[in-house]
């Protein structure tokens, strides 16, 4: 037999169309199977939509309540006095409350009642709630019989960025598509936004009921991979290759972030791996304080010298005492911090 549609959505039997509609909310984002790769996600969101369906609809709450979870095989114009005589409900043949056992739903017994004899089924959607009408075009808000006005749901999509376009902002023209097709919006994004932030759209998710207000569409940031930068939170990591000469007399070097070039000073010494750091250019922070760009020192060596180099370099290597590889050596890269 099916949970009872209070368990699904994790609320007592005396919550309000409001409580009702939040949890929905809260766990229709959770397991919609766009969003929830678990392969158990998709059932879970079929049985949250079908409680849905029934608790959102005052008439249809009324009537699971009087009912139980065959409510749908009771005619809607069935008189209840018949229904209790023939066991549904609380005072009927088998006496007590369905939902508590001693019914006719709960206990295991032989059907009776309107549906034995010959009864047609009232015409719910066993399916539960129209995803089109629910979800707005992904997680709007369906409008029940009767009841007041209820909110529409907030919405998700994911909005991919480059680091360029993450560090400078601005307004940007985006299309989402969805059950209902395909719609334009005119995003304003904030410089410096990073991966995992979301962008609230107010008023463009569901639609609400009645005179409900529409739900929030927020746009989750993705930051695309890039071929130089990598971030940290705020702060952006880049290659920085020298030369023999740059790492070991010292030298100040150009270094490109993603807010443009920038001048970076290489300490006499410097090996491979010796991170730099360039306070405050980062990625920009609205309400903050900026991150950092850090200089990842790579020495980079000639592929094919000239005669010249090759002789300079001959000549160095007859005349050093450098070992990298002794890690006694006074002068071993692998001391600097």
């Amino acid at each position: 037999m099916a949970r009872d549609y209070y368990d699904v959505l994790g609320v007592p039997r005396t919550a309000d169309a409001a409580e009702i509609q939040q949890a929905f909310r809260t766990l229709a984002r959770h397991h919609h199977p766009d969003i929830n790769r678990d392969p158990a996600a998709e059932e879970r969101f079929k049985e949250i939509n079908e409680a849905y369906g029934v608790l959102a609809d005052p008439d249809t709450r009324a009537r699971y309540d009087r009912f139980g979870a065959d409510f749908r095989q009771i005619p809607e114009d069935y008189d209840e006095r018949v229904a209790a005589a023939q066991g549904f409900g609380t005072g009927g043949a088998y006496g007590g409350d369905p939902f508590r056992g001693g019914g006719p739903f709960r206990g295991g017994r032989g059907r009776t009642g309107p549906a034995a004899e010959g009864w047609t089924t009232a015409g719910f959607d066993t399916s539960g709630v129209d995803f089109e009408d629910l979800f707005g075009g992904m997680f709007g808000g369906r409008a029940g019989r009767g009841g007041g006005p209820v909110p529409g749901a907030d919405q998700e999509a994911e909005l991919t960025l480059t680091v360029e376009e993450a560090y400078r902002g601005g307004r940007r023209k985006i299309t989402l598509g969805g059950p209902g097709g395909e719609r334009g919006y005119d995003v304003n994004i904030p410089a410096g936004v990073i991966d995992g932030q979301r962008v609230r759209l107010a008023g463009e998710g569901g639609r609400g009921r009645g005179p409900g207000s529409a739900g929030d569409l927020y746009l989750v940031v993705r930051i695309a991979p890039h071929p130089r930068y990598r971030l940290t939170g705020r702060d952006v990591h880049v290659e920085l290759p020298v030369t023999p000469w740059e790492a070991a007399l010292g030298a100040t070097v150009p270094v490109s972030g993603p807010g443009g070039a920038a001048k970076v000073q290489v300490p006499p010494g410097t090996s491979t791996g010796r991170r730099l750091r360039l306070r405050g250019q980062g990625m920009p922070h609205p309400k903050g304080s900026p991150g950092d760009l850090y200089a990842e020192i790579r020495v980079m060596v000639p592929s094919a010298p000239s005669g010249r180099e090759r002789e300079l370099f001959e000549e160095l290597a007859a005349v050093s005492t450098f070992d990298p590889r002794n890690p006694r050596n006074p002068k071993n890269p692998r001391k600097q911090t």
